[in-house]
């Protein structure tokens, strides 16, 4: 067995930063070729610092730093330093590329609308999913979720879709257009479902439940087969009052298809449940965030 590479902390800080800092360069990029040369307006604050600029003139980075240094402050001092140190670090880098990127794209890199809200949309969510897979934040509305959530009982999903459906509808006073309003959620939409995707997509496991007079076999190739734990509960058939057992299997998806394969093999009248898991944090699958 070969020992198994332990890598030193420093290293996977600054591999942690890094990739913070390449995501939180296409998100500025994704504002500032995609949506804000076609006046689309998205969610969050970034959103509602482009409404500024589509108002004012004022760039996009000048509003973005001072309403999350304002966040930023209130965070502090109702959360404590502690509630995100990657969060300062994801508002400050943020405004520092909006800065440098805004003056450099002045028109939009595709001419359709439609198309720039979907790219804009998906490069943006993909950038912030990837933040969010390194512990950190872009900051913002993700801010005021934090805030209130901890005197309220809502849920920080739940704010900062209300946040961002505001500050998108808003939009239609600045325009007097429900086509840029549309827009909008598009984007927001197609944002949610890319920052879904990449933090839950490649991580889809699925938990079976197996019932089989031969569990015994099937366990066993299952975990020299396949390489995968398997637990064990004791059960009682209610209609016949036997004894059962059941094994639980969590696995990848992409892995269900070798344990069907497998349980097929051994017994074939086997009795199987499948349900989808969101995330699984342990050993063979994904480290505990904090």
């Amino acid at each position: 067995m070969t020992a198994k590479k332990i890598q030193h902390p420093v290293w996977s800080v600054i591999r942690s930063y890094g990739i913070i800092t390449i995501a939180l360069f296409a998100n500025a990029l994704a504002w500032t070729a995609f949506l804000l040369p076609s006046e689309i307006v998205g969610g969050g604050i970034t959103g509602l610092s482009a409404l500024i600029y589509y108002a004012t003139d004022i760039p996009v980075a000048i509003p973005f730093f001072i309403m999350n240094v304002i966040l930023l402050a209130v965070g502090i001092k109702s959360l404590g330093l502690g509630f995100g140190i990657k969060t300062i670090y994801g508002a400050v880098v943020l405004s520092i590329f909006f800065g440098i990127l805004q003056p450099l794209i002045t028109v939009p890199i595709v001419d359709d609308r439609f198309m720039s809200a979907i790219l804009g949309g998906i490069l943006g969510g993909a950038s912030v999913g990837l933040v969010f897979t390194q512990g950190g934040s872009t900051g913002g509305t993700d801010i005021i979720a934090m805030i209130i959530n901890k005197y309220r009982n809502i849920s920080h999903g739940r704010i900062i879709l209300y946040l961002d459906l505001i500050i998108i509808s808003s939009s239609y006073f600045l325009f007097q257009s429900l086509e840029v309003m549309v827009y909008g959620y598009v984007t927001m939409a197609v944002a949610s479902y890319s920052i879904d995707m990449l933090l839950m997509g490649h991580r889809r496991s699925v938990q079976l439940f197996i019932f089989s007079p031969k569990y015994e076999l099937i366990a066993e190739r299952i975990a020299n087969d396949i390489g995968r734990g398997v637990t064990l509960l004791n059960g009682q058939g209610w209609y016949s009052k036997e004894e059962s057992a059941v094994l639980v299997v969590i696995v990848k998806r992409h892995e269900s298809s070798m344990v069907f394969r497998t349980i097929k093999e051994v017994d074939p009248e086997a009795f199987i449940t499948v349900a989808n898991v969101m995330g699984v944090y342990g050993k063979g699958f994904d480290p505990i965030k904090y």
